[in-house]
């Protein structure tokens, strides 16, 4: 048997005595020029001489007029530096670091996000993005028996409406899917009420999707309200806020729900590949640990992503510092005149049918649009290439709303007014 190696000894007893700092303190810049204005969220979204310079952290395209951001939401380049220090710190440091260096600071980056959420660390776990999080939310809802009913929407995420229809074969319950009021006539009412009709209709309902603020459209759901009107009934609500969080000014109290699901690489500026859990205290139980994972009341067992993107999870305090900086009523002031910059313009366009609400209760940065009468998933894709090709205008088609398929619009807070003209031009033309 060979001697233990004193050097080495000492080499191990050095590294697990240094000091295990937080990435955000290792990475955090200082940003004096993101700090905005003292003007109000309204009039700070007509600036756009601060919006210039926020735009100027972010290393975009010009190729086209980018009207795609809700696919996920560019890193500031802060955040891009933050992150390629992190990889090559996980990448030297190796299992050395990832086993012993790393858990303290996931744990810091863990608190970060519980903190913007508005929640407790404990009520989190973080994930690979909002699927990950729903799907397990979805899949492992343990207050259903055969019979029971289940219910969906139009504007639900396909991929959760895909995993709601799963139920059906793993729990024994009927899926039932309803449309959602047309966004150009919603109100909030015509929203409640078509939920509450929903639930009238199906005594057995016990459990529901909703979805915040949706992909296709991007109206904003009253979830506090309907939540509200479920829980009376003993209806359980998963909410998905991965359009909601980051671009409007709220948090998951806010809500009302008990589990959510919430993206942090699209209007926070993470990188992809992160996203969260969110449990309410006490409510954990109602989840079953994934693919048996040590049951217990550990939000963490409720999820299984296995050797995670170290880096991304790392990167994650930045992203939300300068998040704050900016102000996310700032954000949802600048995106809301941006989305009502093209929308207003758009309903006076003969030919244009814009699919937006006019309560601004009911609105964030995504809204859409389609030709008059022309519904087809075919139709929407050739309107899309037309864009690009003829105008230089990147927007994408999406299919799923009871209405039709639509081509749908989605500035950032780094877009400029002239790139959101450039698609009035599109479509005057």
């Amino acid at each position: 048997m060979s001697r233990p190696d004193p050097q080495r000894r000492a080499w191990l007893r050095a590294g697990l005595s240094l000091p295990l700092v937080p990435a955000s303190a290792l990475a955090a810049p200082t940003l004096p020029e993101l700090a905005p204005p003292a003007l109000a969220p309204s009039a700070l979204a007509r600036d756009n001489a601060y919006w210039g310079r926020v735009a100027a952290h972010y290393d975009v395209t010009d190729e086209v007029a980018m009207l795609d951001n809700g696919y996920w939401g560019s890193m500031a380049r802060p955040v891009v530096a933050a992150y390629q220090r992190q990889v090559a710190e996980v990448n030297h440091g190796n299992a050395f670091y990832g086993r012993l260096r790393f858990p303290p600071e996931y744990e810091a980056a863990r608190a970060a996000v519980a903190t913007a959420l508005g929640v407790e660390r404990d009520e989190i776990v973080l994930t690979r993005g909002a699927t990950e999080a729903l799907q397990a939310l979805i899949g492992g809802y343990n207050r259903l028996r055969p019979g029971d009913t289940v219910l969906c929407a139009d504007v639900d995420y396909d991929n959760m409406i895909t995993t709601m229809g799963w139920l059906e074969r793993r729990r024994g319950v009927e899926v039932v899917k309803i449309a959602a009021p047309d966004a150009a006539t919603a109100t909030v009412q015509s929203l409640v009420d078509c939920y509450a009709q929903a639930m009238e209709r199906h005594p057995k309902l016990r459990m529901m999707l909703l979805t915040h603020v949706n992909h296709r459209n991007g109206m904003v759901m009253p979830v506090a309200e309907i939540t509200r009107m479920a829980r009376e009934r003993g209806i359980g609500v998963i909410v998905d806020t991965a359009h909601g969080f980051g671009q409007l000014d709220m948090r998951i109290p806010d809500l009302g729900c008990d589990y959510a699901g919430i993206n942090l690489h699209k209007w926070i500026g993470a990188p992809v590949g992160v996203g969260a859990i969110y449990i309410r205290r006490g409510r954990v139980a109602d989840i079953d640990p994934y693919m048996g994972e040590k049951d217990g009341d550990d939000i963490r067992t409720r999820v299984h992503t296995g050797t995670v993107n170290f880096a991304a999870y790392l990167a994650l305090p930045l992203a939300l510092d300068i998040h704050a900086r900016i102000g996310v009523a700032n954000k949802a002031a600048r995106l809301h005149h941006l989305r009502n910059r093209w929308v207003e313009a758009a309903r006076g366009i003969a030919g244009i049918e814009v699919l937006a609400s006019p309560d601004q209760r009911l609105t964030s940065a995504i809204a859409s649009f389609r030709l008059r009468g022309k519904t087809s998933v075919a139709d929407n894709v050739a309107l899309s290439k037309r864009l690009l090709q003829e105008h230089g205008v990147f927007a994408v088609m999406r299919d799923g709303l009871a209405s039709g398929a639509c081509v749908r619009v989605t500035p950032a807070i780094f877009t400029q007014e002239a790139q959101v003209d450039r698609l009035l031009s599109a479509l005057r033309a």
